[in-house]
């Protein structure tokens, strides 16, 4: 009699890994106001001190309302301080521009590259595209828009501009965000079936921190929304139980083709 021997198959499941992509997210240092440098200078290294950052995002009003030559130091003292910091670790950035650039977008395009554009976020594998607008005088610019509506279901995306939509919710000073109108221009220039691979969107200019997590706008259910405008002086002032100063640490997590965003608040 023939006996077969029987060799038991092991298969190998291989998990997908986890993939976590820390960055630092700053607005409103406004260079050039009273002690604003001074800040900025002691805040960008502690943002890129931990997490091995992969990424920088400055939310506009990264230089005070100076014109001129005064205009151009500002922009250059800035620009010095973030390459004296990020440069050594190699990290990249990108700047958005806000109302205190406007009348300087010459000399913004100089230092700080173009007023909006799509790049693939650091660390992602262009699984995650990174999008920045001009909404700089308080509405976005017709390119803005354009770029909105070309945006691809094939990515993720997180998309950083100036000035606060106006959410479902928001707290912040109402002088300082979009109007309805141009808040519903913002959502609807975005492809139905884009608006579930919009994680986050960040913006600034409203001088405090203001988070909303859930249901921000009607189709964008998955769409994390933040202001952060506080990382110079312009009126983020300290008071005897602390300082609103400070910026956030936030950390895409990729698993299985998921995206999902995480952000932490952190004062000075």
């Amino acid at each position: 009699m023939n006996v077969k021997s029987k060799r038991k198959t092991t298969t190998t499941i291989q998990k997908s890994a986890t993939q976590r992509v820390n960055f630092a997210v700053m607005g409103d240092s406004h260079v050039g106001y009273g002690n604003s440098l001074s800040i900025f200078k002691g805040l960008l290294p502690k943002a890129v001190a931990s997490g091995n950052k992969k990424f920088v995002i400055f939310g506009g009003d990264n230089k005070h309302g100076s014109k001129g030559t005064v205009a151009e130091a500002d922009y250059k003292a800035f620009k010095d301080t973030v390459t004296r910091n990020l440069s050594p670790k190699k990290i990249p950035y990108k700047a958005s521009i806000g109302n205190w650039e406007d009348n300087t977008r010459v000399l913004f395009t100089k230092y700080l590259g173009p007023v909006h554009g799509q790049m693939n976020f650091p660390g992602t594998q262009g699984k995650v595209k990174y999008v920045w607008l001009d909404n700089a005088p308080g509405k976005f610019s017709y390119a803005s828009i354009s770029l909105l509506k070309s945006l691809s279901p094939n990515y993720y995306y997180i998309i950083d501009f100036h000035w606060p939509l106006k959410v479902k919710g928001i707290t912040v000073d109402p002088t300082h965000v979009l109007s309805s109108q141009e808040t519903a221009n913002f959502f609807r220039a975005i492809p139905g079936n884009v608006r579930n691979k919009v994680v986050g969107i960040f913006t600034h200019h409203a001088h405090t921190f203001y988070e909303n997590l859930n249901n921000i706008y009607p189709g964008f259910s998955k769409t994390k929304f933040y202001v952060c405008g506080c990382s110079g002086a312009y009126k983020c002032k300290c008071t005897s139980s602390g300082c609103g100063r400070g910026y956030y640490d936030a950390t895409l997590t990729i698993n299985n083709n998921q995206v999902d965003l995480a952000v932490k608040t952190v004062k000075a």
